[in-house]
């Protein structure tokens, strides 16, 4: 069988797709999938070994400037790579009008998606041949499985769903150019994310990089963009010896880099689902968001949570670590 699925973003939504392919390809033996995702996130499909090809759509670039030539040349290679094959099904797990009228209108195939009454966009179940009645009251993992199970006819377990990438990235950095004689154990601190009230004050972050120095432990700070590089390099300044600002990565590098560390604290943020994607303990601080229906969903994912993030102290995070 041959599916096309469409999810194109954002980098938490886009992993919470995965343990539905998990689920389809066990129900499925010859299942094979072409994922259509916004180009900023075309490396998270390729990591699932159901996915046969991921078609990057660009719809944030070509806003910038849609009657321009080069976004006309583009947009018909996408169209034509999208219409290349015909599918046994389209399932849109994005649910909105933009999915709708920039990729599963195009596909063809028979289209799946959520009702009206399911779906954040009611307009955008106008595009599907089939709709599902799917509640919103269970995590987003949860709502996508079931969408799938319904879409291609298979039942599924009760069971925590399976992302199904942790054991590509489970490897020493000797394997990706490391030597593992100057491997150190280390835990990783996502302290970046992009609303400011999700963000843990900055000198919370100091006090537990001292505690955590103190027994003898190495830190890791990822970045996105030159804001999050500079308030690394400011916590970095303060033990250069135990704290390493990581140059800038690939999604891939980066999952290689979560996968071999000890352990993660993060904000609510995108690379926290990763992290709970590669099966990675993890202390995620939610004081603006509520994590019941769109937080970390998989093992080992430990929530601290308060009205505020100011309200999440220190001694607390460190008590869990």
């Amino acid at each position: 069988m041959k599916i096309c699925l469409i999810k194109t973003s954002s980098m938490g939504d886009v992993i919470h797709t995965l343990p539905a392919l998990t689920d389809a390809q066990q129900a499925i033996p010859n299942l094979q999938v072409d994922w259509v995702v916004e180009s900023a996130f075309a490396e998270i499909p390729s990591w699932h070994s159901a996915v046969n090809k991921v078609i990057p759509l660009s719809l944030r670039k070509w806003r910038k400037s849609p009657v321009s030539s080069n976004t006309r040349k583009e947009w018909n290679a996408y169209k034509a790579s999208l219409q290349s094959e015909k599918y046994d099904a389209v399932i849109d797990a994005q649910g909105l009008i933009k999915s709708a009228l920039f990729a599963t209108r195009l596909a063809n195939g028979v289209k799946h998606g959520y009702n009206r009454h399911s779906i954040r966009e009611p307009l955008a179940s106008l595009f599907y041949d089939k709709t599902y009645a799917i509640s919103y009251q269970q995590h987003a993992v949860e709502r996508i499985r079931q969408l799938f199970s319904q879409s291609l006819g298979y039942s599924i377990e009760s069971s925590l769903g399976d992302y199904g990438i942790a054991d590509r990235f489970s490897q020493y950095f000797a394997k990706k150019g490391e030597e593992l004689t100057a491997y150190k154990p280390y835990i990783i601190a996502i302290h970046a994310t992009t609303r400011a009230d999700k963000h843990w004050p900055e000198n919370y972050w100091v006090e537990l990089f001292s505690q955590l120095i103190k027994k003898g432990v190495n830190i890791r700070l990822p970045w996105g963009n030159t804001e999050e590089k500079v308030r690394a390099e400011r916590f970095a300044q303060h033990n250069p010896d135990y704290i390493q600002v990581l140059p800038k990565l690939t999604l891939t590098e980066l999952a290689y880099q979560i996968a071999n560390a000890e352990s993660v604290i993060s904000v609510d943020t995108g690379l926290s689902h990763l992290t709970a994607a590669l099966d990675k303990s993890n202390i995620i601080l939610y004081g603006a968001t509520d994590p019941n229906l769109i937080g970390a969903y998989g093992k080992n994912q430990i929530y601290l949570s308060a009205k505020g993030m100011e309200n999440i102290l220190p001694n607390e995070v460190l008590g869990l670590i």
